[in-house]
């Protein structure tokens, strides 16, 4: 009985662990969407792929939601039978720059930069950019994906 209780009290932890550390819904569905994963094989367990600051203040998540993240609030107020992933690509296809540094934020995605910070921001011009990011399909690369039946 002894070795059963030894064997428990670490598969609990680990469960408790486990769920504690995942990520989030929306954000396994934004890292997807826009491509975050391609580029590190072990995505989920990275922090670094998309920090909880691509659309919240803190770094922890939670509230308040930076203006990127108040996009997104505001695009599932309109549309609140709506997917995530389709608000997401309607807020980048909107062309709107949230953060106001002078940058759209599907340009901001494409760089990796953090389109609710206005201190984020590419370091390069936004002509080159633009024309890099039409050359890989534009916003339509990041159309919400759709399951089929």
């Amino acid at each position: 009985m002894a070795g059963v209780k030894k064997l428990l009290l670490p598969l609990a932890l680990f469960a408790l662990c486990g769920s504690v550390l995942a990520m989030p819904q929306f954000r396994l569905t934004a890292i997807q969407q826009l491509g975050y994963d391609r580029l590190d094989p072990l995505w989920q367990y990275s922090g670094k792929v998309m920090g909880c600051t691509f659309c919240h203040v803190g770094k922890q998540g939670g509230a308040p939601w930076n203006v990127f993240g108040q996009a997104l609030q505001k695009g599932f107020a309109a549309n609140p039978r709506s997917s995530f992933g389709d608000v997401l690509y309607a807020v980048l296809r909107a062309n709107g720059d949230q953060d106001g540094d002078g940058y759209p934020d599907a340009i901001e995605v494409f760089a990796r930069t953090l389109p609710g910070d206005p201190g984020s921001h590419p370091d390069r011009p936004l002509a080159e950019l633009e024309q890099e990011f039409a050359a890989v399909g534009g916003v339509e690369a990041y159309a919400a994906k759709k399951t089929g039946k």
